[in-house]
């Protein structure tokens, strides 16, 4: 194999960047050509490659998002559309690619690897829902930016003796509210898996208030069936003895600096990829187990659902009494 082409697709992630220089200096290292292709799927189609070189990729590891962009692509889950891609690659003579994203991305490499390419997957999703693995890129670093968050709005809801509804990322998966809830004192965590009426929410906070605290902490995942907007006009309505605001933090746990966890992480799959990938191993998922790297069929990883530790959900619970 003389030529490898690595992409990043779906949402970003912090860590990415680091995961792409992982990726070329390793295959440069075995004298490896790494092409870039840029906008994921949607470049892949468009035939929108860039060599990769150490110049390209020197700086980045401290750097959010991904330098290689990202896009949402359609036509690639077409029969035509993979047929397309799979030509662009056979004109920039690209033997094998790393395909660095959330679970979309990895059933978009499968789709390839059923055409004849080696390929192999990099988890990179701040949600932490895909499966087999204990830890995607980005994960650590988007919640560190919501714990952040949850420790100056605690300042402020003490100051002024309210109750907080944070709104944090998740649309099917509440493992950042969890895990937020958790490590930032909150009372009460809502995320898909183990919904809560408003109701339930309203009886947590009332109960802090009459416990004597001088603030209350909700953090719901934005995936729930009703919107954190809609929660906290039924709260304001119901008076639960704190003043509701609600923050949603939005597309800014997506960004920032990488941690140094997720620098490692990405940058010890990056290398495990590419090193899989020259032994000519395909259709797998580099994944974290311990303090290991393994890889994982992505068959098997696309076809399964990763679940919240019922253990993490009576601790939240215990710990917000």
């Amino acid at each position: 194999m003389r030529r490898i082409a690595v992409m990043t697709s779906g949402g970003d992630a912090p860590g990415m960047n680091a995961a792409v220089r992982a990726v070329v200096r390793t295959a440069i290292q075995s004298n490896v050509e790494v092409y870039g292709i840029r906008q994921a799927y949607a470049g892949l189609l468009a035939g929108d490659f860039e060599r990769l070189t150490s110049r390209e990729v020197s700086g980045i590891i401290q750097r959010g998002g991904t330098i290689l962009q990202t896009a949402r692509n359609e036509e690639f889950k077409t029969p035509q559309g993979q047929k397309r891609a799979l030509r662009a690659l056979n004109e920039h003579g690209i033997e094998g690619v790393i395909v660095i994203g959330g679970d979309g991305s990895l059933r978009g490499a499968l789709a390839l690897q059923k055409l004849g390419v080696p390929v192999i997957g990099v988890p990179a999703s701040i949600d932490n829902d895909i499966w087999g693995t204990d830890m995607a890129i980005g994960v650590d670093t988007a919640l560190n930016t919501i714990l952040d968050a949850l420790d100056r709005l605690r300042d402020t809801a003490s100051s002024h003796n309210r109750g907080f509804i944070i709104e944090v990322m998740g649309r099917n998966c509440g493992y950042l509210a969890l895990m937020g809830g958790i490590l930032g004192g909150a009372e009460i965590v809502i995320i898909p898996e183990h919904e809560v009426s408003m109701q339930e929410v309203a009886q947590a906070l009332e109960d802090a208030y009459l416990r004597g605290k001088n603030h209350a902490i909700a953090v719901i995942s934005e995936g729930v069936s009703y919107k954190a907007t809609d929660l906290a006009n039924f709260l304001n309505q119901h008076p639960v003895g704190f003043e509701i605001r609600l923050t949603i933090l939005g597309h800014t746990q997506r960004g920032g600096s990488p941690t140094a966890f997720d620098r490692l992480l990405a940058t010890r799959m990056g290398v495990e990829a590419v090193q899989r990938l020259l032994r000519g191993e395909t259709g797998l998922m580099i994944a974290r187990s311990g303090r290991d790297q393994v890889a994982l069929p992505i068959e098997e990883v696309t076809s399964k659902t990763r679940e919240i530790s019922k253990d993490y959900l009576d601790l939240a619970y215990i710990l917000s009494r």
